[in-house]
């Protein structure tokens, strides 16, 4: 497992996190993180010899770390940019408690997520050249 690389592919999210709080609105945020999740595959693609579909998916498990920490810490801030997702929380029993919400939608999306970033980054190797693999002997 490539942890470093996995730590600086999940820096995207940390970014995500902060700009999805104010800067960017939930009608194109999906925008956004398709082209995380792009990017992510392509570099596991390229970088990593093998196990790219476990690597994508754990690195969904880190960005729903970064994800789930920057809502719940500034959650007043979110809720205040988020009007839909608010109404949304108001139906479940947990509507008085957003941040309880959070920790809970936040491990779901995470999987969720990383079973889309290990499928990309599975179909990305079929299609771009690692630069990790072994040359074969001829």
């Amino acid at each position: 497992m490539n942890w470093k690389l996995i730590f600086q592919l999940s820096l995207f999210s940390l970014a995500m996190a902060v700009a999805t709080i104010s800067l960017i609105s939930s009608n194109i945020e999906p925008i956004f993180w398709f082209l995380v999740f792009i990017i992510s595959a392509y570099v596991f693609a390229k970088q990593l010899p093998s196990k790219y579909f476990v690597h994508g998916f754990v690195l969904g498990l880190v960005n729903c770390i970064w994800v789930t920490a920057a809502h719940m810490l500034l959650a007043n801030a979110y809720m205040a940019h988020h009007h839909q997702e608010v109404a949304m929380m108001k139906t479940t029993p947990l509507s008085n408690h957003p941040r309880v919400f959070m920790l809970i939608a936040g491990p779901i999306a995470g999987i969720l997520s990383g079973l889309v970033i290990g499928l990309f980054s599975f179909i990305a190797s079929k299609i771009v050249k690692s630069s990790a693999a072994v040359p074969q002997k001829g």
